[in-house]
C-alpha cells in the first residue's frame, strides 16, 4: 500500500510549506489546504482513510462472497462427480447385461437355424449377430446350389439303358456293309 504522510499542525505553522517542501510547487504539497485528494512523495493520489477503509469493507464483503461461490460451486463440482461415477457404474452394469442377452440371442438363434454352423454366426450386438446369420444363410445356400449342380451333371439314370439302334447315318458305305454283314472291323 502507499504510505500516507500526515501534517501536524504545529509543524504548518512553523513553515508553511513544509520540512523538505522547499523545490515543490505549492499545488504538490501534502495536506495542501483546498486540495480534495492528496499525492504521496511519487506523485501518485493517494486516497483518505476514511475512504480506504469503506474501500476495504467492500472488498472484504466481496471476497467473502466470491469464497462463498467458490465453496457452492465446489460442492456442485464434488456432487456432480459423485453423480458421473452412479451413471459409470450403471453404465457398466448395462454393459454386462446387454453382454449377456447379446450371447443368449445368439444362442437362440443357433438353436432356430440347424443349417447354420456355428461359427458362421458372431457378433457384439444384436444386429452384428443378424447380419453374420444373413451372410452364413447366402453362404450355404450357394454352396447347396453349387452341389445341386455338380450332382446333377454326375446324375446316373435308374436302371438299364433304353435299347436303341445305333445310329448308321454317321458312317461310311463300306462301314454300314461291314456291320450289316456282322463283322466288326
Amino acid at each position: 500500500m502507499d504510505e500516507v504522510t500526515l501534517v501536524d499542525d504545529e509543524a504548518q505553522e512553523e513553515d508553511p510549506v513544509g520540512p523538505g517542501t522547499e523545490d515543490h510547487d505549492p499545488g504538490e504539497i501534502d495536506g495542501a489546504i483546498g486540495d480534495e485528494e492528496s499525492r504521496d512523495e511519487v506523485g501518485e493520489q493517494v486516497t483518505p482513510p476514511a475512504e480506504r477503509g469503506e474501500e476495504l469493507v467492500l472488498a472484504n464483503a466481496r471476497i467473502v462472497e466470491l469464497e462463498e461461490t467458490v465453496s457452492d460451486r465446489d460442492s456442485e463440482v464434488a456432487s456432480l462427480k459423485k453423480y458421473v461415477a452412479e451413471l459409470e457404474g450403471m453404465l457398466s452394469t448395462s454393459r454386462d447385461s446387454l453382454g449377456e442377452a447379446v450371447s443368449r440371442y445368439r444362442d437362440v438363434v443357433i438353436q432356430a437355424s440347424p443349417g447354420v454352423l456355428e461359427e458362421l454366426v458372431s457378433g457384439e450386438s444384436i444386429a452384428l449377430i443378424d447380419e453374420s446369420l444373413r451372410k452364413a444363410k447366402n453362404l450355404i445356400g450357394k454352396v447347396r446350389e453349387g452341389l445341386e449342380a455338380e450332382v446333377s451333371l454326375a446324375r446316373v439314370p435308374a436302371g438299364a439303358p433304353e435299347r436303341r439302334l445305333p445310329d448308321l447315318s454317321a458312317l461310311s458305305p463300306r462301314e454300314k456293309i461291314q456291320y450289316g454283314i456282322g463283322g466288326n472291323k
